[in-house]
């Protein structure tokens, strides 16, 4: 009986935890480059589009960005550790809260600061330049802003990494696997500081496969240097899951510790949310023991996801 007892005292005091967990909004934006970003000749910073029908929640997505930000999240005990979200959207729009702002209030609750980023979106992209170029050179230049900001931000310049969400994940696997000069020109002093994530987070990874089927896109190449690195995918994603086996494949042959989650069903774009008939709402769990053991999280939380409508 106190055995008992004290277990449903411990479940209790989680799901109080859990439920009331703080989280703080966003402290403020910052614009990315002093100027004109790399190849722009327009400062708009993007418009969100009229909400979709009958989604509910709904989902906010951006498009038109021409002069790219990061959306600052700060936890209430920060850690040390920082986390820059890279949200997907096809890179013809950005999607800011289901795959931005949501997963920033849980990285909040683990005790780590978070960056939104609100990368350039395609259009008026020449036809010869890859979907990825410009998101990954203000991926690279979000990273160099945060380290310029450690000790403001109250952040470990050696504990920075990166979350990055469908075409979000295709930026961050080529963003992990860059070569260290960086994919624009310097433009000040910023620019002398690395953009190399520390840790990554690759959550349904966009196309990351070449035509082919059976390698990874060229630009992506795992070496000693990738870092660290948690995949998730699902079975049934018409963006193939052998994207991030191949990629987990890569890290294994390296030597470098790496974690990967393929749910049988779930499909792609759930970002933090529960689906109908699938169990995929469980994965920022799994992704907080990764965390966890990795010293980058203040505490094992758990989300509370409803579970009725999870298969029998």
């Amino acid at each position: 009986m106190p055995i008992m007892k004290t277990l449903s005292t411990w479940i209790v005091m989680m799901v109080a935890i859990s439920i009331a967990a703080p989280t703080r909004a966003e402290q403020k934006s910052l614009f990315l480059w002093p100027a004109l970003a790399p190849s722009e000749t327009s400062d708009f910073p993007g418009e969100a589009m009229p909400p979709r029908e009958g989604e509910d929640p709904p989902v906010t997505r951006v498009v038109n960005i021409r002069r790219p930000s990061i959306d600052v999240f700060l936890p209430e005990s920060p850690n040390g550790v920082g986390v820059l979200i890279i949200p997907g959207g096809g890179f013809a729009k950005v999607v800011t809260d289901k795959e931005g702002s949501e997963a920033a209030e849980w990285l909040n609750e683990l005790g780590i600061t978070a960056f939104v980023l609100r990368h350039r979106t395609s259009e008026g992209k020449p036809a010869d330049e890859p979907l990825w170029k410009r998101p990954l050179q203000d991926a690279q230049r979000a990273m160099r802003l945060i380290r310029s900001k450690a000790k403001e931000w109250n952040l470990d310049p050696a504990k920075i990494g990166i979350l990055g969400f469908s075409a979000g994940g295709q930026v961050g696997a080529v963003l992990m696997t860059a070569k260290p000069e960086g994919a624009y020109a310097k433009v000040d002093e910023n620019d002398a500081l690395a953009f190399a994530p520390d840790f990554a987070l690759l959550i349904y990874p966009w196309r990351v496969v070449d035509e082919s089927g059976d390698a990874l896109l060229p630009e992506i190449v795992i070496g000693p240097e990738t870092p660290p690195t948690f995949l998730v995918h699902t079975h049934d994603d018409a963006s193939s899951s052998l994207g991030s086996v191949l990629i987990y494949a890569g890290l294994k042959k390296q030597g470098i510790p790496a974690e990967l989650h393929v749910y049988q069903n779930g499909g792609h774009g759930y970002g933090m949310r529960p689906v109908p008939g699938s169990d995929i709402e469980t994965w920022p769990n799994r992704a907080t023991d990764w965390l966890l053991r990795r010293g980058l999280s203040n505490q094992l939380l758990y989300p509370i996801f409803p579970v009725t409508n999870r298969l029998k």
